[in-house]
């Protein structure tokens, strides 16, 4: 593999001081500004990687029009030997060498050789350690996806990344008939479940964090979410399609691992932040998930994980 560590995650904002504050002032991750492209752009640093928080078309993210999360970088000690190793692995590039965050140098992959996922390989990053109470690290990076067994062949098998859980997700709806008698009392009978919703979910790791891989169960769903009612997984799935729909396959979220989840939940919406789960509500992998409303943070879907 061309590299070890995931150094950092581009995110686009529609206000870099909006998402500073959930970041830095609530979320209490350690801020450096670093050079990228003749502005200063705040880095956050999470765990082993970083988030570098960018404005609506900035140059280094290719004056990307929409907010979101654009794309990964992934460490190499030496650029032309991480280069050279991802073409024996048959992941070609795209273009030449480009000035990386902090004066480094970046260069990108071609996205069809990695599932969609915009991916540059990158010198590393010197970062102030967070000492956060509320994050620990990344969990995992939320990617909508077209097919998971391309993703997985493509992380896998061509770029060696260990494939961490597989998964599906699904809502059910169970009808409940009741049979009321004068004479003989009440019965009641309940029909078979019926899926309403859903997703698969394969979990890949880069670093430490795992890349999600979220593909619709059931196209047949529509994508309707409710932004102001908590989070369910139809709710989940609806966002997914969604998305896809409109931007195609991709980055699509970012999720903190937490120490206490609803803790984290409290002090964002006591500091204003508006969150769309009050609480934590079961989640992949036997954890708690909690999602924060995007108009809190520039634009870009955030939520939290608490699990072992």
């Amino acid at each position: 593999m061309f590299g070890d560590e995931l150094s950092y995650v581009a995110l686009v904002v529609n206000d870099v001081d909006a998402a500073s504050k959930v970041f830095g002032d609530c979320l209490e991750l350690s801020r450096t500004d670093l050079d990228a492209d003749g502005e200063k752009i705040p880095v956050f640093a999470v765990g082993k990687s970083a988030l570098a928080v960018f404005p609506i078309g900035h140059s280094y993210v290719d004056g990307a029009p929409k907010t979101g999360v654009h794309h990964i970088a992934i460490a190499s000690k030496n650029l032309e030997d991480g280069l050279a190793t991802a073409k024996q692995a048959g992941v070609s590039s795209q273009g030449g060498p480009r000035a990386s965050l902090g004066g480094g140098q970046r260069i990108a992959l071609d996205p069809a050789s990695t599932a969609s996922v915009r991916t540059w390989i990158t010198t590393g990053l010197s970062m102030k350690p967070s000492r956060s109470s509320h994050v620990e690290r990344i969990d995992h990076l939320g990617i909508a996806s077209a097919d998971n067994q391309v993703a997985v062949d493509a992380w896998t098998r061509r770029l060696g990344r260990p494939l961490e859980s597989q998964q599906t997700d699904m809502e059910v709806s169970i009808a409940v008939e009741s049979f009321t008698s004068d004479k003989y009392g009440v019965v009641y009978h309940s029909r078979h479940p019926e899926p309403i919703g859903g997703l698969r979910v394969s979990f890949i790791t880069v670093g430490d964090c795992d890349l999600e891989f979220l593909q619709n169960f059931d196209p047949r769903h529509g994508a309707h979410v409710d932004a102001a009612q908590a989070g369910t997984t139809r709710q989940d799935q609806g966002a997914i399609t969604k998305f896809i729909a409109s931007r195609g396959a991709g980055l699509h979220h970012v999720a903190f691992k937490a120490p206490d989840i609803n803790r984290t939940l409290a002090t964002l919406h006591k500091a204003g932040i508006p969150v769309i789960d009050q609480v934590g509500r079961p989640g992949s992998r036997r954890g708690l998930i909690g999602f924060v409303n995007p108009k809190g943070t520039g634009g870009v879907l955030v939520h939290f994980v608490q699990r072992d």
